[in-house]
């Protein structure tokens, strides 16, 4: 028996005994077992993990329990985020990536095409996590990674400068939620009611998959913004610009987004989990009672929104896959999800631990419905790609440099030029 198969032939137990969640929630010292006495003799030869922002800045903190457990070091390394993607790449090139890394959700199906990363060997280490996490993970039909964080969009609300034009929550409809950003226009014409940034374009997509868009046509080969759902989704975007109603800023433009927000300059902020702890360390500057959490509003109510959601993968190149599929567990266990949520504000993709009381308050009661809404954005390795595209043409549109028709012809044409190899390897019957 293999070391790989004394792990997997382990967690295969495991699933069958009736104490499953509570061992599906600890961390490295139950889950290690099978690779201990494998790995004793490898001790000074650390893993590899490499992941982005806050999770690799903190991950090191995750790592000793692992350690005590197995005997296994693990090396650390913070990658940038704006230069993980292609730090990847040329580390796959050249045969270095590390045995485990951390991949947005909308880059698996490329690494997996590539051959960079292996399916999920077992069941038991995705059987707790929320569905629509772990369908952004096939590959082939295969899981190709552990879901570890979930991000959804949801919008900030400074609940004290609502409350003064008449509302106590945001409405959860375009047509009402905008009349409640003119009403507080107006009795603050100086300030702007919404800050949603240019060069961050998370706002306008999840607009684009409230309206249900389909943005891909032709086997997701082509470019479909011109249909009127994604029309819809721009003229609503742009309406928030052209009333005066947010800024036509970057976000070099916007010094202290947080800050303005604090100081009461915006009244609606579309954002991520981090900002919950961002605000309770300014909570001197605006106390919790005074702004909320709600879903970003739709066409006809709340649906899919843009999201920032992570997963665990082990690279194929590593020679010890059987550890580290045991880190992997180790860091997506319930317990260690908890763990980053008190320290980093990122969110658990498993099911047992929105179970506990920690998540279970009505502040974290709209990420908890909007990580079980479906992600809509194509199944396609060039998605990044478009969505810069997207972007840069959604900005001269709001800055009157392109109509919406002009807008919408352009951002087709470009993503028919991204999509021309996956036309002709469709054609080709090589990719369905």
């Amino acid at each position: 028996m293999t070391c790989e198969d004394a792990v997997m032939g382990s967690e295969a137990q495991r699933i069958e005994e009736p104490t499953r969640r509570r061992v599906l929630a600890t961390s490295a010292a139950a889950l290690a077992l099978g690779v201990a006495g494998c790995s004793r003799g490898s001790d000074a030869v650390p893993l590899r993990f490499w992941a982005t922002s806050y999770e690799g800045d903190y991950s090191p903190l995750l790592m000793p329990d692992f350690t005590r457990a197995t005997g296994i070091p693990v090396d650390v390394q913070s990658v940038p985020s704006t230069a993980a993607h292609e730090k990847l790449l040329t580390a796959q090139a050249g045969g270095g990536l590390p045995d485990v890394l951390m991949l947005p959700m909308t880059w698996i199906a490329e690494f997996a095409m590539i051959g960079a990363i292996r399916p999920v060997p077992n069941d038991a280490l995705v059987d707790d996590v929320v569905p629509q996490a772990l369908a952004q993970t096939r590959a082939s039909g295969r899981p190709c990674g552990v879901p570890w964080s979930v991000a959804p969009m949801v919008q900030y609300f400074r609940r004290d400068l609502l409350s003064v034009a008449g509302y106590a929550d945001p409405p959860m409809d375009w047509a009402a939620w905008r009349t409640m950003a003119r009403a507080l226009k107006r009795r603050r014409p100086d300030d702007f009611v919404i800050l949603t940034l240019l060069n961050w374009p998370d706002t306008l997509f999840t607009m684009l998959f409230q309206t249900g868009a389909t943005l891909l046509r032709d086997r997701n080969t082509r470019g479909n913004f011109q249909s009127p759902e994604a029309r819809a989704a721009f003229e609503f975007y742009l309406s928030l610009f052209t009333e005066g109603l947010a800024p036509r800023a970057l976000s070099t433009e916007v010094q202290d987004a947080l800050g303005a927000f604090a100081q009461g300059r915006f009244a609606i902020w579309p954002s991520w989990p981090t900002t919950l702890l961002d605000l309770d360390r300014r909570r001197a500057e605006v106390p919790a009672a005074a702004w909320g959490v709600a879903r970003m509003p739709g066409p006809h109510g709340p649906g899919p929104g843009s999201r920032f959601d992570a997963a665990l993968c082990v690279s194929t190149g590593t020679p010890r896959p059987a550890a580290a599929w045991s880190l992997v567990r180790h860091l997506t266990s319930a317990a260690n999800e908890l763990r980053f949520q008190r320290l980093i504000g990122v969110l658990p993709a498993r099911e047992s631990a929105w179970a506990t009381p920690q998540l279970n308050t009505p502040l974290l009661a709209p990420f908890a419905e909007q990580i079980r809404e479906a992600v809509t954005a194509p199944p396609v390795i060039e998605w990044e790609r478009i969505k810069i595209e997207v972007q840069l043409v959604a900005e001269r549109i709001v800055r009157g440099l392109s109509t919406i028709d002009q807008g919408l012809v352009a951002i087709d044409d470009r993503v028919d030029r991204i999509l021309a190899r996956r036309r002709a390897l469709v054609s080709a019957g090589r990719i369905v």
